[in-house]
């Protein structure tokens, strides 16, 4: 299993004990490893990368255009963490990167209304920059429906 290192810059280990790596993209990439996947939360496409990624459209300060690509792409960065390197990043890491890190915390099991304090405890203090980016974590419209 190659996964980040713990306590590397960015990445933010979820209850589950999955590493995952947020960043910003207007920054270089930390040293180390490259990701073996990437989730890129931009409102235009991201730069091409040498491994699988995909693009949620997301404009800044703002949320995800698609709720059913945004549950598809936190689901699969979630479920690929298990074994790989996964990579979330927007142009700045904190408020698109963080509301999705929240939204992965959720689904590894921090309860909705406790996901951004912890992304704000163990990722950056400054993630999920507005309101309405809180309440699209603690809301959950994005999750997968029960069933």
């Amino acid at each position: 299993m190659e996964t980040w290192e713990a306590g590397a810059p960015g990445v933010l280990r979820l209850p589950s004990g999955r590493l995952v790596r947020g960043r910003g993209l207007r920054r270089p990439p930390p040293p180390g490893p490259s990701p073996a996947f990437g989730v890129y939360l931009l409102g235009k496409p991201p730069p091409q990368v040498p491994w699988p990624a995909l693009w949620l459209r997301w404009p800044d300060f703002w949320l995800p255009s698609d709720s059913g690509a945004a549950r598809a792409a936190f689901t699969e960065a979630l479920d690929r963490a298990g074994t790989g390197r996964v990579e979330l990043a927007c142009a700045g890491g904190r408020g698109r990167t963080g509301t999705a890190l929240a939204c992965l915390a959720v689904l590894d099991g921090i309860p909705p209304l406790d996901a951004v304090a912890y992304v704000r405890e163990h990722y950056d203090r400054h993630a999920v920059e507005t309101p309405w980016q809180r309440r699209y974590v603690a809301r959950g419209g994005w999750r997968p429906p029960r069933g």
